[in-house]
């Protein structure tokens, strides 16, 4: 057995007393190798200026407050954004012309307890095939350029034979999450950032998966200089068709493996009317 990513490998076997679809799922999963797909959370972390950054304090410390027994706990606040660390956008992310996916209008929808329609709590767990496109390996380096655009050309050659699948949650592989400590870098403020633009984006939604996801603090192509100015790629996949949205994903450990196909668990926070939150996804392989 494998431990990976801090997670240990699945074990155990198949139980007298399952039933024969029980037992087949269980020994199908036994012995899997888990692949922990999300960047620690911790204070200075990088994340998008849009959002209010991360922050963990203790509020009670050992030996502030003992039981009679001399036990004692220790528990923290935490102040999060829903964009910050790995998370999935809700498709109540985004708007175009003050509407949301379906053409429901976003200000009818919203207050400031959140959304009454497709917030993150609207997103059912996703247990299923994943295809992972390993942009960067097809050009022949770990890690793609600052900056540079993903084309359908480049999602074509990753895919090879694979065949994408509607349904399929689809993964692409930058190895920009190689360069989570370089902080200011990864952001790419200054450099950008490589991602898909806006063919590939319309070649993702043409397989129609049922949510798409990357290394990058926006699934986007930036380009040098322009940060977050425009995002045509969420407007394509979240407004335009109703695809759900993975960022900041650690796929470093998963991209060295060199699998293209595994299980993928992905399950938000439920927080209700929510435009997105945090998850830690896994990825299954034999």
């Amino acid at each position: 057995m494998t431990d990976t990513g801090g997670l240990p490998a699945l074990t155990g076997g198949p139980q007298p007393d399952l039933d024969s679809g029980t037992t087949a799922l269980w020994s199908a999963l036994a012995g899997a190798r888990v692949i922990d797909l999300a960047q620690p959370m911790r204070r200075g972390m990088p994340q998008s200026p849009n959002h209010p950054p991360f922050r963990m304090v203790i509020e009670r410390r050992h030996g502030d407050l003992v039981r009679a027994d001399g036990g004692s706990a220790a528990n923290e606040v935490i102040i999060t954004g829903g964009h910050v660390g790995t998370h999935v956008d809700a498709l109540a992310h985004v708007s175009q012309d003050g509407l949301v996916h379906g053409g429901r209008p976003a200000g009818a929808a919203q207050s400031h307890e959140g959304f009454a329609e497709l917030g993150i709590e609207t997103f059912d767990p996703y247990v299923g095939r994943a295809v992972l496109l390993d942009v960067a390996a097809i050009h022949g380096t770990a890690v793609l350029p600052a900056g540079y655009e993903i084309t359908p050309d480049d999602l074509e050659q990753a895919a090879g034979h694979t065949r994408i699948a509607p349904g399929d949650a689809v993964l692409i592989g930058t190895g920009w999450s190689r360069r989570w400590d370089e902080g200011a870098a990864f952001v790419g403020l200054a450099d950008g950032v490589p991602g898909p633009g806006v063919a590939a984006a319309r070649w993702l939604a043409e397989r129609a998966p049922r949510v798409v996801g990357g290394e990058t603090i926006a699934f986007e192509h930036l380009g040098a200089g322009r940060g977050h100015a425009t995002l045509p790629v969420h407007r394509i996949l979240l407004v335009e068709h109703g695809i759900n949205i993975v960022e900041t994903m650690n796929l470093a450990p998963l991209l060295d493996t060199g699998a293209r196909e595994f299980l993928f668990v992905l399950n938000p926070l439920p927080i209700v009317g929510a435009t997105g939150a945090p998850v830690r996804p896994l990825a299954v392989l034999p």
